[in-house]
């Protein structure tokens, strides 16, 4: 009797699995199928080096055995940074793939074009590679949560720093003429107010275009004393290197998204970038400070055996490495209800989470009410071999 009984139990708790992973696409007792999209080419390419190093941390996941018994089968497509195409792999990734939810899907424009059609089939898009502040309010998009500081708080810190560093000086802002440029231009409206007419003067730029030259210049001769660069690495770059080229001595700051030693620093010159600024949520792999932290010192361990002959400078792979930690936190506060409700609901849910690789004080926290991962970041200053940070940690409330 004791053995049916046994028996009898085991069954059960087997046949409850099975339910729980029949109940949401993409679940089975063994594998949890998860769907991305990034520009692996295009004309931010750069940026998709984010999904290669979220595919091999998955990786490196898997060959430890997944999590709670179940490998990740993440499937990703190129959309070039087309939000049309966008809409193509999204529409696969949930109609043919069946995939369980999107998580780290990039670019704004991309994340805009799908997020109605998501929400419709009730799938949960996790951690976007988007600081658009449009998708930090929960009521307007319920079902997403995002992977980076916003960029309307990333962009009242530089108009907050720009303000005490520099308060009698015109600043200029280059901007990428879409929803992520825009939002670093409205934080600095929204944070000077009255002043914004006369302290800045700006400047947009398609993606398609090929060289933002003639924008630089145009901004030097408004006598502007610091450059902001609200873009992506290939023409935040090309400002850096401009700037230095037409003697523009500026304080140059450029967005989180741009704020790579690889794809954006050594582009344009480490020589030419010696004083850029950024903020930041991470340590520098590279910054011999760090040499013995041991979150560091994994992820070069990750590094070498997952990622063979990339460039480590390159911070694109390490905000893909640490969007892997992210996911395995969630995954693991799942258990194994991997309904998309609850997968939701852990996402929502992570509480002083610390990811390794951030700069000290940086904690992960999110709730029903606050969907951001990242809401901390720290000012640092480029030296010509290292980012050397400065400041007090700085969280989404400041202003």
């Amino acid at each position: 009797m004791k053995t049916q009984w046994i028996l009898a139990a085991a069954l059960s708790l087997v046949a409850g699995q099975v339910a729980v992973a029949a109940d949401t696409p993409g679940v089975t007792a063994t594998e949890i199928k998860i769907g991305g999209v990034f520009p692996f080419s295009g004309p931010a390419s750069s940026l998709g080096l984010v999904g290669r190093g979220l595919i091999a941390y998955i990786q490196s996941l898997n060959d430890r055995g997944g999590i709670n018994g179940r490998k990740i089968n993440y499937i990703t497509y190129d959309d070039g940074y087309s939000p049309p195409k966008t809409v193509e792999h999204v529409r696969k990734l949930v109609e043919s793939d069946e995939v369980a939810f999107m998580y780290g899907q990039l670019g704004t424009a991309g994340i805009s074009a799908t997020a109605k059609y998501l929400r419709t089939k009730g799938v949960p898009s996790v951690a976007i590679i988007s600081g658009s502040a449009k998708f930090t309010n929960v009521s307007d998009y319920p079902l997403i949560t995002t992977g980076l500081v916003s960029y309307d708080t990333e962009g009242k810190i530089y108009a907050k720093y720009l303000t005490k560093a520099l308060p009698n000086a015109k600043y200029a802002i280059l901007y990428q003429n879409d929803d992520l440029g825009k939002d670093y231009v409205n934080a600095f409206k929204s944070y000077l107010g009255k002043n914004f007419d006369s302290k800045v003067v700006s400047a947009s730029y398609e993606v398609s275009e090929p060289t933002i030259d003639s924008q630089v210049t145009n901004l030097k001769s408004s006598g502007a004393e610091a450059l902001v660069i609200a873009g992506t690495p290939k023409f935040a770059a090309q400002a850096i290197r401009q700037a230095y080229l037409i003697g523009w001595k500026a304080t140059v700051i450029v967005n989180f998204p741009s704020g790579s030693v690889g794809g954006t620093l050594a582009p344009a010159g480490l020589d030419k970038s010696v004083g850029v600024i950024v903020g930041s949520t991470n340590k520098d792999a590279l910054d011999e400070s760090w040499k013995s932290d041991p979150g560091v010192q994994a992820y070069r361990a990750f590094f070498d055996k997952y990622l063979q002959g990339a460039d480590l400078s390159n911070g694109s792979y390490l905000t893909g490495y640490q969007q892997g930690l992210v996911l395995e936190q969630i995954l693991k506060q799942c258990g194994d209800d991997l309904s998309r409700k609850n997968i939701l609901a852990q996402a929502k849910s992570l509480r002083d989470f610390v990811v390794p690789t951030a700069l000290p004080g940086v904690k992960v926290n999110t709730s029903e009410t606050e969907n951001m991962i990242w809401t901390q970041m720290r000012l640092q200053r480029w030296t010509g071999s290292a980012w050397e940070a400065f400041g007090d940690v700085l969280d989404a409330k400041s202003d």
